[in-house]
């Protein structure tokens, strides 16, 4: 006879007992929080640093102590695959626990890694308005990422777009809180799957998501990346958290990341409200927080609020920062800080614990090991292509369109001519493989496949992207007089972070065109850069019809454009069929149905420019001049956006009629229906985003004069007509009151539906009591 030998665990409020002997944490079918108890109480502290610390594929098997995370190598999917299979078998059979690592990889517009494929980049996916496109997208991501043993994408960005200067605009789905969160829960849900599901499991074919940045980095002072951010807590929850707080409470996104910034003196990644107050007090978080890249070495390092990488530990440990992203340098510290009674275990056990409980839901200790042959049939699929240029197709946005130049009238014309320095060279923006144009398709070439044989189509750069030469000017100039029609191709470059660039070469050895877009390019002028506008200027005297079309990371002031060239397309960086998909837009394959996600700023001097402002955002005398007619606010410019956010035009035409609501009075706990009959009035079947928007409401506190609420995007033929409905209720007006509590008062408020924030068509006066 024998006695078991059992021992009672505490965690997270469950009590239990297991038998001291029995691995119950490799049993699948036991409860994630019991695995998770199970595992803990078998690891030195030394293996439970380990659980909270980053390596890369590569160095895995150089450690017996098991890593948390490893990072894919910015290569081919072939190359990943084979380092993962060696990783992840050398941590479950070499590691003492056999605890298998969260392997992450970089996914923002598709996986960073050659022979995936390469979707729109995000500014791009934002101006969709499409989240049921961008929740394809992200399943289309997970499938393709998880083959080569991706665990966890460090995307998306929850970001909100409020300053063009600012190189990372290009990563960021919009300027508005509800149009991101709903983009980027979107996202999420492709990713990682039904939120009912992933809240205790993960399927094998998907990828759990990282939320960042965590919070108000896209807000740095003049546009710089990593300033502080100059806000209160009022615009802070107001504005920048709720994106987040969808992601974690709808989406049940797997782990966020703290911004490198700081608010208020203090740095992010050593900030207990956001990580611990809000995070997990208030929005009840259950997932882990994955440091930025040397976030917690920035303590020290770079804002000075720590004065040792130890110290920095402290507080990043303090604050609720689960693990340590890039190769150990804080986090190595916690075992001498435990020993030396600085912090306690239980401390480490609270972060360990966060990590292995989405390790156990994401099945990674049951998941077959990647393999090399399923490659070719789950990555760069014919079904993942054409999905590419879907969203490219339904990002482009028409802002200009006199005289409707476009569609072009192919059976018309004989020549076309396709100039500037980004019409053959494709962009993908940052966190992107490569620039190769063998890996997508251009604009000129888009144009070719497309006119065939029927028109010529001549070509000439013109101009670099930055820089002063002029050289290639006569020959665009010669070119452009010798064609029917114009298109001007003009934009920026972003971040390559491996691979090869034009022509082969890898971009450490391009000449030209440096990066000026992306990750740390921030810029102080927002006009086109180098000598493009001037290019563009040589054109247009030609007289011929100039159609322009921008391919770049961040808006650009074009005063001069809108005033003068006929018709304008703005792509973004739109994705590997970016050029197809222009080429179908141009020609009139496509109806164009793509939205501004942000405002356009008049200048450099007008931002920050967005829709949702306060009134007094707009001074007092609203006496807008002119360079021949000073006023007041400005003195020789209005206030106003160039292009205002939801702006976009179409081939066709639609008319709003017949807006009702269901009851023009409301209370605590009620919705109210709200329908709109939109029809297409013009010949051409098309797509319009119906846009809702509520405001015009007495608040304690100042509120925007505007909020977008609803949208959504619908496809209608000539003549045909669609009821839209929303619904709405009283947390849709919900304010931070002076108490900074979230409290929804009485009054008077509209409901305005809109075909873009500054373009009202109907409205009703609705209150709530």
């Amino acid at each position: 006879m024998f006695v078991k030998k059992t021992s009672a665990i505490i965690l997270a409020g469950l009590v239990f007992s297991a038998t001291a002997n029995a691995q119950l944490y490799k049993n699948p079918k036991a409860p994630v929080v019991q695995r998770v108890a199970d595992l803990l109480k078998r690891m030195t502290l030394e293996e439970k640093v380990g659980q909270m610390s980053m390596s890369s594929l590569s160095e895995a098997g150089k450690s017996k102590i098991a890593y948390g995370v490893l990072e894919s190598p910015f290569t081919n999917v072939y190359d990943i695959t084979q380092q993962s299979i060696a990783a992840k078998k050398y941590s479950r059979e070499q590691t003492r626990l056999g605890i298998p690592p969260i392997q992450i990889g970089e996914c923002l517009h598709g996986q960073l890694s050659a022979g995936a494929t390469t979707f729109p980049q995000a500014i791009a996916q934002g101006s969709t308005w499409n989240p049921a496109l961008i929740e394809q997208m992200g399943s289309a991501i997970a499938y393709e990422a998880s083959t080569s043993g991706v665990d966890e994408a460090l995307s998306p960005l929850f970001d909100l777009i409020r300053d063009a200067r600012y190189g990372r605009v290009e990563e960021c789905f919009a300027e508005d809180p509800y149009l991101v969160g709903e983009l980027g829960s979107a996202f999420v849900r492709g990713m990682q799957g039904d939120p009912a599901q992933t809240r205790t499991s993960f399927a094998f074919d998907k990828v759990m998501c990282t939320g960042k940045h965590f919070a108000a980095y896209s807000k740095p002072i003049a546009g710089i990346n990593l300033a502080p951010a100059e806000i209160g807590e009022r615009e802070l929850r107001s504005m920048f958290l709720p994106p987040f707080k969808a992601a974690v409470q709808e989406a049940n996104i797997a782990a966020i990341m703290p911004s490198y910034n700081e608010i208020d003196g203090v740095p992010a990644h050593s900030n207990e409200f956001l990580l611990k107050q809000v995070l997990r007090k208030e929005w009840d978080f259950k997932g882990y927080v994955f440091s930025d890249y040397g976030g917690l070495s920035q303590l020290y390092n770079f804002h000075k609020v720590a004065k040792t990488a130890a110290d920095a530990a402290l507080l990043g440990i303090k604050a609720g920062v689960d693990l340590e992203a890039s190769r150990p340098d804080v986090y190595s510290h916690l075992v001498e800080l435990v020993k030396s009674g600085k912090i306690r275990e239980t401390q480490i056990d609270t972060a360990v614990a966060r990590i292995l409980t989405a390790k156990f839901k994401a099945g990674l200790f049951e998941k077959p090991l990647p393999d090399t042959a399923r490659l070719r049939a789950r990555l760069h699929t014919a079904d993942h292509i054409k999905l590419s240029q879907q969203i490219a197709e339904e990002s482009i946005i028409l802002l200009k369109n006199e005289k409707s130049l476009l569609p072009l009238n192919i059976s018309k014309l004989k020549s076309i001519a396709v100039i500037g320095p980004n019409a053959n060279k494709v962009q993908y923006g940052d966190y992107s493989f490569t620039r190769d144009n063998l890996s997508g398709v251009t604009v000129l070439a888009g144009i070719k496949q497309f006119a065939g044989s029927n028109v010529k189509v001549n070509y000439a750069k013109g101009c670099e992207l930055s820089g002063l030469d002029k050289s290639g000017f006569d020959e665009a100039v010669k070119t452009a007089s010798e064609s029917d029609a114009v298109v001007v191709v003009l934009g920026t470059t972003s971040v390559v972070w491996s691979g090869v660039g034009w022509n082969g070469q890898a971009p450490g050895n391009e000449p030209k065109d440096p990066f000026t877009c992306g990750e740390g390019y921030d810029v102080t002028d927002i006009n086109p850069q180098g000598v493009q506008r001037e290019l563009l200027q040589a054109v247009y005297k030609t007289g011929k019809p100039v159609i322009l079309v921008l391919v770049h990371g961040r808006p650009w002031s074009i005063s001069w454009e809108k005033e003068n060239v006929p018709a304008i397309l703005e792509a973004w960086y739109p994705g590997e069929k970016g050029g197809a998909a222009i080429a179908n837009i141009l020609f009139g394959k496509v109806n164009p149905s793509g939205r501004l996600n942000m405002s356009v700023p008049q200048s450099t001097g007008h931002i920050p420019v967005f829709y949702n402002y306060v009134n007094s955002a707009k001074g007092i005398n609203r006496l807008p001049g002119t360079i021949d007619k000073p006023g007041q606010d400005y003195v020789f410019s209005s206030t106003d956006p160039l292009f205002s956010f939801g702006f976009g035009l179409s081939y066709t035409s639609f008319a709003y009629s017949n807006l009702k609501v269901s009851k023009p009075v409301f209370g605590k706990n009620e919705q109210v229906n709200v329908s709109v009959d939109v029809k297409n009035t013009g010949d051409m079947a098309g797509k319009e985003v119906v846009q809702l928007y509520l405001g015009n409401k007495v608040n304690s506190v100042s509120t925007p004069e505007m909020s977008l609420k609803r949208f959504s995007k619908i496809a209608l033929n000539p003549g045909e007509v669609k009821t839209v409905n929303f619904t709405i209720g009283g947390k849709d007006l919900a304010i931070w009151n002076r108490q900074m509590k979230l409290v929804t008062e009485p009054g008077t408020f509209d409901v305005m539906i809109a075909k873009a924030a500054d373009n009202i068509v109907l409205k009703k006066q609705l209150e709530y009591r």
